[in-house]
């Protein structure tokens, strides 16, 4: 059965498809495959979005044959499938999934691949346009592409286009990123290369230009003049399950705060670019970056905090500590919780904080961007029974309920001046219907075109590793001897609260 016999369930009117192109996944037996990457390609195909001149081939260690892998994958899908099953459409798009069998440090496994290309280019006419996609272990980033290199499989010529998605950590340090880069960029174009992240897949990311540029109320007061502080929550509820030998040599710094907290960071505090183009939007975002006002030693262990959960009380339930969860050391200094105080050095942002805090165990799983405005004057308000004025917040909820509020004050109905509190909400899903998404699908379907603007450039990663590298140092040099110090099930330790508390200010909580 062809793909364009069956009648798709997404939008009518799609936007334009992806190119054709065959996409090879290194890690295909992994939980990133099946959870992320096979359901939201298959969401693309229900949107129509997805060239009917495609393919995947999925790679790894494990021997099956092409009906093994399409069978193991149609039984995940049942469980991962962000969206309605639909059987006819599954069947047309799992007979474009074909598996090769290899082990990723073996030339000869690039040869099999060169030849499985061929034959899949002939099939399905796929125009010798190829996506790879790394889902392996960082420490295997440079040598896959170096032997995709080797094999003449990242040679762009006569029209036809290779890319490459890397996921993070994209190196462990400035020193190692900027080596990465160097290796990586022996092979590959910076053009050809995709450092992914799949927090810019969400919508509300995505929306953050929009939500500033396209709307004039918003822009005139986004600044020093009007903001008050800012603030930046990454919280996790659950702890690191079974990822604890690779957390443990990562930890909250690394795994969270040059990534995905200073995309959310670069974009909130950006300048307008000139475009929506990819360089044009990135060449504003490690402005910023280069903008975050270094850290001395002495600051870090004024502006700097990290923690380590032990045991304690998450949804009712008890839970153990970092130390003892799989994979662990008992005795790990790894840290699990991280808040900064940063500052950003130029004329929009002059002398206004920004509060970043990410974690593991924390009372609730939320995603946030929250914008507190300055207080009004109470001047106006001395005489009346008002004791003081709130000021407004603006906060963009990135998970788990995408949306956007704005909190303000509005007088109480009565014969007397009282103020209350006002929520206007506004969530994705009420007013366009719930997307069925795995953050995955934009950049996914942007690789296939083209659009790097929500990727990683090489400049912003070594940029996002410049500046957490005293802290890394200074954390290094001085080893923490109070872990863990924060239970489960709380916003992290005492020294957190005391961070922000400091300026008069305090961290926004779930409510």
């Amino acid at each position: 059965m062809e793909c364009t016999d069956v009648k798709k369930t997404g939008n009518d009117s799609p936007g334009k498809t992806g190119d054709p192109c065959i996409m090879i996944i290194f890690g295909a037996s992994g939980d990133l495959a099946k959870r992320k990457l096979i359901p939201a390609l298959y969401n693309l195909a229900r949107e129509n979005l997805l060239a009917k001149e495609f393919a995947v081939i999925g790679i790894a260690r494990r021997e099956m044959s092409h009906d093994e892998f399409r069978n193991k994958i149609s039984q995940d899908i049942k469980e991962y499938a962000t969206s309605d099953f639909d059987s006819d459409l599954w069947n047309c798009f799992v007979q474009r999934l074909y598996y090769l069998s290899g082990d990723i440090q073996n030339p000869g496994t690039y040869k099999q691949l060169q030849v499985l290309l061929s034959e899949l280019d002939t099939k399905h006419g796929t125009q010798e346009n190829y996506l790879y996609y790394l889902a392996t272990a960082p420490d295997l980033f440079a040598h896959v592409i170096q032997q995709i290199g080797a094999t003449g499989l990242a040679q762009e010529e006569n029209g036809h286009w290779r890319r490459v998605i890397i996921e993070k950590p994209f190196g462990r340090d400035v020193v190692s990123a900027r080596s990465l880069n160097n290796e990586i960029r022996k092979v590959l174009n910076e053009s050809q290369i995709y450092r992914i992240d799949h927090y810019l897949g969400k919508e509300t990311v995505q929306n953050i230009m929009v939500f500033r540029f396209a709307n004039g109320i918003f822009e005139p007061i986004w600044n020093h003049r009007y903001i008050d502080h800012v603030q930046i929550t990454v919280a996790e509820d659950i702890g690191v399950g079974q990822r604890g030998g690779y957390y443990d040599q990562a930890g909250a710094l690394r795994d969270m705060v040059p990534n995905h907290m200073f995309q959310l960071l670069t974009l909130t505090a950006m300048e307008p670019p000139i475009s929506f183009e990819a360089d044009a939007v990135r060449d504003e975002q490690v402005k910023i970056l280069r903008a975050i006002q270094s850290l001395s030693p002495e600051e870090v262990l004024r502006f700097t905090v990290r923690g380590q959960y032990g045991d304690g009380e998450t949804k009712g339930q008890r839970v153990p500590a970092y130390r003892l969860e799989p994979s662990v050391p008992p005795d790990s200094l790894t840290e699990t919780f991280v808040a900064l105080k940063l500052y950003i050095d130029n004329w929009r942002w002059a002398n206004v904080p920004f509060y970043l805090r990410t974690g593991k165990r924390l009372p609730c799983r939320v995603t946030e961007i929250a914008i507190q405005f300055k207080s009004a004057p109470f001047v106006l308000f001395r005489k009346t029974s008002v004791e003081h004025l709130k000021p407004n917040l603006l906060v963009l909820h990135i998970q788990p309920d995408e949306g956007i509020s704005l909190n303000f004050g509005a007088k109480i109905p009565g014969p007397v001046v009282h103020l209350g509190t006002v929520d206007m909400e506004f969530k994705y899903e009420d007013y366009f219907g719930r997307t069925p998404s795995t953050g995955h699908e934009r950049l996914l379907y942007d690789c296939m075109l083209g659009d790097a603007t929500l990727f990683q450039r090489a400049d912003m990663v070594e940029a996002s590793w410049g500046v957490v590298s005293t802290i890394q140092d200074v954390w290094k040099a001085l080893t923490e001897r109070k872990f863990p110090n924060y239970e489960a099930g709380v916003w992290g330790p005492k020294e957190a609260n005391d961070l922000i508390e400091r300026d008069g200010r305090e961290w926004r909580t779930c409510k």
